[in-house]
């Protein structure tokens, strides 16, 4: 009895062994091509809300902690996970663009990045993770929506259910008006941290 229970748990450890072998060489194939996809993938994003810029870097001076106690001070449950300065061929920078995490959604977390110019000037938002509602939520990705920051520079972002009447509006999309406040919010918490750490571009 005590042998077979010897013989089993011998196999069952060398099979433990192989099958980490196996996953440890699959991780190793595959981490360099999934890094340089989500890499395409945010770099078109940047492109996409800062259409004039010849490059993007990093910004040095960024601090994820100091940027999340700022956010809450100032009431907002978004998460601003990445700051890249927007750069002209000449290296001189044009602005930055916020990878932020807005929580408050309807079906789960929406990743987006924002490009704002150097005056404070919203250039729009593009969206790297989303789940929202078929037909409702997920419309945050349609331009017809997304248009409405494009080009606009104002302290923050409000969402109405009308037409809007000043350039701080941003009208609702029908029936998903909690998704419609999250990408609103997620750019205000933007705004507020660019007014706060990165304005004029000198910071």
């Amino acid at each position: 009895m005590n042998k077979k229970i010897i013989h089993d748990a011998l196999i069952l450890f060398a099979f433990t062994v192989v099958l980490g072998l196996v996953l440890g060489v699959v991780y190793n194939i595959t981490k360099d091509p999934i890094a340089q996809v989500n890499y395409e993938k945010t770099q078109n994003a940047y492109k996409q809300v800062f259409a004039d810029a010849a490059s993007f870097e990093e910004y040095a001076g960024f601090d994820a902690d100091a940027a999340e106690t700022f956010l809450k001070e100032n009431g907002y449950a978004d998460e601003i996970k990445a700051v890249n300065t927007a750069l002209d061929a000449g290296g001189n920078i044009l602005g930055y663009v916020l990878t932020v995490t807005a929580k408050d959604a309807s079906q789960a977390t929406i990743t987006f990045s924002v490009g704002i110019q150097n005056d404070g000037t919203v250039n729009g938002y593009s969206i790297t993770s989303i789940a929202e509602t078929p037909g409702l939520g997920m419309k945050a990705q349609e331009e017809a929506f997304y248009s409405q920051f494009e080009g606009k520079n104002v302290d923050s972002f409000t969402v109405v259910k009308s037409k809007p009447v000043a350039d701080n509006e941003i009208e609702s999309i029908s029936g998903s008006t909690i998704t419609s406040k999250a990408m609103a919010n997620g750019v205000n918490a933007c705004l507020a941290y660019f007014h706060n750490a990165l304005e004029g571009g000198t910071n």
